[in-house]
């Protein structure tokens, strides 16, 4: 079993406490390596070693830190079958149809960046007074604190670690601990790629511990997070005055109006609810359809359940893999619970899958006839369950879709333009995909929820995180000579 190790101001490094934690596989439940167990110290250190970091960026040209990001990716090209590997072990998701395409959208993230930050061009401002000339640049804020989950343990890190590095901030890193192995692959890769000293540090180990200390460390200048939004809020909270980048938890609504193409409409709402075994923040877990029509997508959903192959996620043949940790498959039991006492029937699945190696293989679940204050309908869920809801108008399931406090996507399915459109600018959500599944995204489309709603601050992808992690800067000049004696 490995013994592996964290990664500080450019060294691998033990925690300072010698502490550790095993990890497990999720699908075999077999320990599969240790980890650093990193204690507050260890994250003071961390920060110290990005404040150095940091001055070696300034010194970087835009285009010498774009040749670091595009060096991350050729390395990441060359060791993608062992992350794909390690992703598929530490995580649980099936090696073939999930692990490797989340290593090239890595792979894409980090090319990404490297191309976005050479054009992210700035205005010159016409103003009154004639001998002014008012211009912008942006600067990197200066050290990040970057927490990231466990359901997308390589891609999400580079969410913020590639547009980061990109455009000039050093970085703590603190992985999720179900995770933490891959993360040390990645960061493996960062330093195959001669990333600068400094500018990425990894820190593993429990999350109100590390996690709460680079946030709230007067030496980090700024907090990135995706995760729940319980967590979202503590670490608003504990960042106070920090500038903030947040994608928190989503409940995404899923319409289906009785004029959609049902073949895709069902096709892709499966896919909304059973990907990654469910554990998507962007999800479809609430499915509003209407009368018309809900019998005949109830229909289509239970079929397209019963045909996932549920098993070995190194198995060519499997479809859906384990949930990651107990505590989201104990948190399925317990919507799932509520669900029926409130009324609900389950159509198919309803439960841990039994004989499999652990207890965290989950069967994929249809759901009828969920009380509006089922907790399913309330909370995000982050399991393989489909919550069936009928509806009469527009406007009533409308009404359902906005009733909830997050607001992160949602997915209307209809062929009326018209239709679409009512929707798209009513629904209460930072992203609205007409004709497709809620967890439709490309790298560099705009990812984030929506104000007055708990799914976070801000916006991913692409250029729109580089401007979220820069601070803009506006210089002034007088230009009128100045007379010399």
């Amino acid at each position: 079993m490995n013994a592996l190790q964290m990664y500080i101001g450019g060294r691998w490094v033990a925690s300072v406490s010698g502490a550790t934690y095993q990890a497990r596989s999720p699908a075999t439940g077999e320990a599969i390596a240790t980890l650093p167990e990193g204690t507050r110290e260890d994250a003071q250190r961390a920060i110290a070693a990005a404040d150095e970091g940091k001055a070696r960026l300034a010194r970087m040209s835009v285009w010498d830190r774009a040749r670091v990001c595009a060096r991350v990716a050729d390395v990441l090209e060359r060791r993608r079958d062992e992350l794909a590997r390690t992703l598929t072990l530490d995580q649980g998701k099936p090696l073939h149809t999930e692990a490797k395409a989340e290593v090239s959208a890595t792979i894409t993230g980090w090319r990404n960046a490297a191309d976005h930050i050479k054009w992210l061009e700035t205005s010159v401002i016409p103003v009154e007074d004639p001998h002014k000339r008012v211009l912008t640049i942006r600067q990197p804020r200066g050290v990040y604190a970057v927490i990231t989950p466990w359901n997308f343990p390589l891609n999400i890190p580079t969410e913020y670690l590639a547009p980061g590095l990109a455009s000039g901030n050093a970085m703590v890193w603190v992985p999720a601990p179900t995770t933490s192995v891959v993360a040390v692959k990645l960061m493996e890769c960062l330093e195959e790629a001669e990333v600068p000293a400094g500018a990425i540090n990894l820190v593993t180990g429990p999350g109100p511990v590390v996690g709460d200390e680079i946030v709230a460390h007067a030496g980090t200048d700024a907090v990135a997070f995706t995760g729940s939004s319980a967590t979202g809020e503590h670490i608003a909270r504990r960042a106070a005055g920090k500038p903030l980048l947040l994608e928190l938890g989503g409940n995404g609504p899923t319409v289906i109006l009785d004029d959609a193409d049902l073949e895709l409409a069902s096709g892709a709402t499966a896919f909304g609810a059973f990907f990654n075994a469910g554990q998507v923040c962007s999800a479809a877990e609430r499915i509003l359809v209407h009368k018309k029509v809900y019998d005949e997508v109830t229909s289509r959903l239970v079929d397209r359940a019963s045909q996932i192959r549920l098993g070995d996620p190194f198995d060519e043949r499997t479809q859906m893999g384990p949930l990651n940790n107990q505590p989201v498959a104990e948190k399925t039991d317990r919507h799932l619970a509520d669900a029926v006492a409130r009324g609900a029937k389950v159509l198919v699945g309803g439960g841990r899958a039994p004989g499999r190696p652990t207890d965290l293989y989950y069967e994929p679940t249809v759901l009828t006839g969920v009380a509006r204050d089922a907790l399913i309908n309330r909370e995000e869920t982050f399991g393989p369950v489909a919550p069936l809801i009928p509806f009469q108008s527009d406007e009533e399931a409308l009404a359902w879709a906005n009733d909830n406090t997050l607001g992160l996507v949602s997915a209307v399915f209809t062929r009326d333009l018209s239709r679409a459109f009512w929707f798209a600018e009513r629904l209460r959500t930072g992203i609205v995909n007409v004709n497709d599944s809620t967890n439709y995204w490309e790298l560099h489309i705009p990812f984030g929820g929506v104000a007055g709603k708990r799914s976070g601050i801000g916006r991913l992808g692409g250029k729109h995180t580089l401007y979220e992690m820069t601070d803009l800067r506006t210089i002034c000049l007088d230009v009128r000579r100045t007379q010399t004696q």
